[in-house]
């Protein structure tokens, strides 16, 4: 049996628009400085052009499993009272039982998890991951929460590249969808912020926007300049 580390990031948590995506990516422990002279580190930190190919590379050597929060999903969870945190941690439970599955067909199992953690405590997000994980041995995991993981850790990394390109692809789907180039997604790009000022109403567009989102009602009510919200 390998000894299997998986890394697990999202994308897309501040953007007013479209879904969050997860990502858990899991290999071989040996695979660790491999990926560091890939030249895998924070999505952030690489081009577009780089992230897929890199991606390419990750779907090639480790197992990898991409949960998808809709912004429909989003706004029905969080009108239930779900918070956010709450959300994410369902879902990278609910990833990491689907990649558990996988794995047990080759007779393996995780034995270390390093997760992003999206709260500034981040054993408090251990907690509520643990809370919904259901698989067999969940209790042997040991888990490494951290703040800002994906600088530390090359499975977190590869977790977040591969979450950002599958969240920049669905993106691009929306604006086909919807007619527009809307931008980033993100309320601090102004060309976003304008076009949710000037179409939040649009039928179209409501199976995409994030109406729970504190920046949304803001740009929904806003008749003054934008640029105080940023």
């Amino acid at each position: 049996m390998n000894i299997i580390f998986a890394g697990c990031d999202e994308a897309g948590r501040g953007c007013v628009l479209g879904s969050l995506v997860i990502g858990i990516f899991a290999a071989d422990s040996d695979w660790d400085s491999q990926l560091r002279e890939m030249g895998v580190k924070d999505s952030k930190d690489i081009s577009p052009a780089r992230r897929e190919v890199l991606a390419e590379k990750l779907r090639k050597i480790g197992k990898h499993v991409l949960v998808r929060i809709s912004a429909e999903e989003l706004t029905e969870l969080m009108t239930k009272g779900i918070s956010l945190n709450e959300i994410e941690a369902i879902k990278i439970a609910d990833g990491l039982a689907v990649l558990q599955g996988e794995l047990a067909l080759k007779h393996n199992e995780f034995s270390k998890v390093f997760v992003d953690s999206p709260d500034p405590i981040p054993s408090k997000f251990e907690q509520r991951i643990r809370k919904y994980l259901k698989i067999k041995g969940a209790d042997k995991i040991k888990f490494v929460c951290e703040n800002k993981a994906e600088n530390k850790f090359p499975c977190v990394a590869a977790a977040s590249i591969l979450a950002k390109v599958d969240r920049d692809s669905l993106l691009e789907e929306i604006k086909k969808k919807v007619g527009t180039n809307f931008g980033s997604g993100y309320s601090s790009d102004p060309v976003t912020a304008q076009y949710v000022r000037e179409h939040h109403a649009d039928p179209i567009l409501q199976p995409f926007l994030r109406h729970r989102w504190e920046t949304v009602k803001r740009l929904k009510s806003a008749q003054v300049d934008l640029t105080k919200y940023f």
